[in-house]
């Protein structure tokens, strides 16, 4: 089409007449004829030119006269003959054609586009957009991949299963259909399946849950059919399906009656992994961080027959993701991994990887050669806590009443015995905070105890505590701190049965009437006497961890007046600096000691420490408690 029209173009512009021809009407061509004027005339087909006898050129179209010549020869003009130019053949046929065979292209492109394979074509509404990633562009092995030990066999074995099917078929075992791999984001479910196509010799196709949903009803359903005709046609295959409760939520659920458009394609994925014709040879791996929304038919034996769970890593998973990481940076000598690890509890594989990288990068601005431990305690004291806000302006009455509302907190948490230890205090504001009080277990922990939670609405308490005892005043800092205490102390009642009057109970039961993910409605299934109940002990379990509180301070009312004025000269205490305050140092001792202090807290109870345990997260208090890893944003942006 394109040379069609540039040879249109270039036939247009040929046969135009030069810029030296002038044209004029017939009857002025006669009227210099009868003068004698014209002196040359060239005569092609109807079309005359000639010259004048003033040397200008003319041109001029006849009519059919055929006196015509018989009046040039008596005014003695040069008479030249020339046949009439012809339209070439081809030309002549293609701009008769032009319009149809303009149409006729336009219908083709729309037929490829609608038959365009892989999805690509803009029309393609019906077929799969899974992507068959090749060798080359998986690089990602299971060496690559640490601290889930557990998740890397079960997946290990569903590749010897495709690289040695007669081992598990002698025993009449059967391949897996599916496996679900389920965790917390960021613990590195993308990555195992990353590893999995690097590891296994077979076509491995790749696409999102979001792939399959489209404004047209039944567009995902023919991709999803699309999709598993295409692994049958490569079977032995894996298809990996990340974020899978796009399309896999509990059908029926939510406002209206649900989705049609993601239903329909749930349906067709549920009968394609385990319908009425099978599968075989084709494995799918899906994705997800909340499997409470999908559907309980997709979970059943027979379409995912396994579920990995992929949790937050422990302190030796967590060293040995530190290790892969690092091994990508020139690393100072006294750079310990294992150190790093016991410091970061609670923290997920991605939030590791962004620990190595604030770390090369802090070393980076500062032109170093190597990336040392400094860095990487800054880079941790940036993902926990949020970067410094150095050029904020704050009044001396904001940071005195910082400094005391961070010191109370500190000296709280240092004197209960059994608590995590306090790592850090500073009132350096830090994202939206303006002081914080950072505490770390020393070990991964999993569930908490009574005590451990009364401890810590007591620690909760210790700012406030701090402001109103010495400053006589109560600012809006604590809001979130009450908030916490507030909530732990109604989970205590409410949820975890540690109410002596109320006993091994729940109480408020959650409609989950899934909707966006979240629950909508809850139903109170207790009695106004119940509700009373309730209130007053939660109120009890605060005032009396309160008071420990109080006590507490009052004690140390010495210790608390010195912190706050470390606090404010030095704006920030590290563990040391803390406990020697607590012991009953002077200031000048505690910042510029000659002896290393004891490791353990004083007045400590060895028989607290072998309780239950807690998921390990830093635990913050202060004027605003800031996300810990894998968490959102929490606590009141007026703080």
């Amino acid at each position: 089409m394109v040379v069609g029209l540039l040879l249109v173009m270039l036939f247009n512009l040929f046969n135009q007449p030069t810029g030296r021809d002038r044209h004029i009407p017939f009857s002025d061509f006669l009227y210099q004829l009868d003068l004698g004027h014209v002196t040359d005339v060239t005569i092609q087909g109807r079309v005359l030119s000639g010259v004048l006898a003033d040397g200008n050129n003319f041109s001029t179209y006849t009519p059919e006269d055929p006196d015509l010549v018989r009046m040039l020869r008596e005014k003695k003009v040069n008479i030249t003959a020339r046949p009439p130019e012809e339209t070439p053949l081809l030309l002549t046929v293609l701009i008769s054609w032009f319009p149809m065979l303009l149409l006729i292209g336009v219908w083709i492109f729309f037929m490829r586009q609608m038959q365009g394979g892989g999805g690509r074509g803009a029309m393609s509404f019906g077929k799969s957009k899974a992507r068959v990633l090749s060798e080359q562009q998986s690089k990602v092995t299971f060496a690559d991949v640490a601290g889930i030990d557990e998740a890397k066999e079960e997946l290990q074995e569903i590749i010897e299963f495709l690289k040695n099917p007669p081992k598990f078929q002698r025993l009449g075992g059967k391949i897996p259909k599916g496996v679900l791999l389920i965790g917390p984001p960021g613990t590195g479910k993308t990555l195992l399946a990353r590893a999995i196509a690097g590891e296994a010799n077979v076509p491995f196709f790749n696409l999102s849950g979001s792939d399959f949903v489209e404004m047209f009803v039944g567009v995902g359903a023919a991709r999803v059919r699309d999709m598993f005709e295409q692994g049958k046609k490569n079977a032995p295959c894996i298809i990996f399906i990340d974020e899978i409760d796009a399309v896999g939520r509990h059908r029926g659920a939510g406002l209206g009656g649900g989705h049609d458009e993601r239903e329909q394609t749930l349906n067709q994925l549920l009968v394609e992994m385990d319908g009425f014709e099978s599968n075989e040879g084709v494995i799918l791996v899906a994705a997800t961080n909340r499997p409470d929304v999908l559907d309980p038919a997709l979970l059943r034996p027979g379409r995912f027959d396994r579920q990995v769970a992929v949790p937050n890593p422990d302190i030796r998973g967590r060293t040995q993701i530190l290790l892969v990481h690092m091994a990508k940076l020139p690393l100072a000598e006294s750079v310990d991994a294992e150190v790093i690890a016991r410091g970061t509890p609670g923290f997920s594989g991605a939030d590791l990887a962004n620990l190595v990288n604030e770390a090369a990068l802090g070393a980076a601005r500062d032109e170093k050669q190597v990336v040392d431990m400094t860095d990487f305690e800054t880079a941790k004291d940036k993902v926990m806590m949020g970067k410094p806000r150095k050029s904020a302006v704050i009044s001396e009455l904001e940071r005195r009443t910082t400094a005391y509302h961070e010191a109370g907190h500190a000296i709280v948490a240092s004197v209960i015995p059994g608590t995590d230890p306090v790592h850090k205090v500073t009132i350096i504001p830090r994202g939206r905070a303006l002081g914080l009080t950072m505490q770390l277990p020393t070990e991964d922990r999993h569930t908490y105890s009574k005590q451990q939670l009364d401890d810590n609405i007591a620690i909760l308490m210790g700012g406030r505590l701090a402001e109103e005892m010495v400053l006589g005043q109560m600012t809006t800092g604590a809001g979130n701190d009450i908030k916490r205490a507030t909530d732990i102390a109604y989970n205590m009642v409410c949820h975890y049965g540690m109410s002596k009057r109320l006993g091994p109970l729940t109480y408020g039961y959650k409609e989950e009437e899934i909707f966006l993910g979240r629950e909508i409605t809850q139903h109170k299934s207790v009695s106004e006497e119940t509700t009373r109940t309730i209130d007053q002990e939660i109120r009890s379990i605060i005032e009396t961890n309160h008071e420990r509180a109080q006590q507490i301070l009052t004690d140390k009312m010495a210790v608390l007046h010195l912190m706050a004025e470390a606090l404010l000269d030095r704006e920030t205490l590290d563990a040391d600096e803390v406990l020697r305050l607590v012991q009953g140092m002077s200031l000048a001792e505690a910042l510029n000691p000659k002896v290393e202090p004891e490791v353990a807290k004083p007045d400590a109870d060895p028989a607290r420490k072998e309780g239950p345990k807690d998921p390990g997260a830093p635990i913050f208090s202060g004027s605003y408690f800031p996300r810990k890893p894998g968490d959102g944003p929490s606590g009141n942006a007026a703080d």
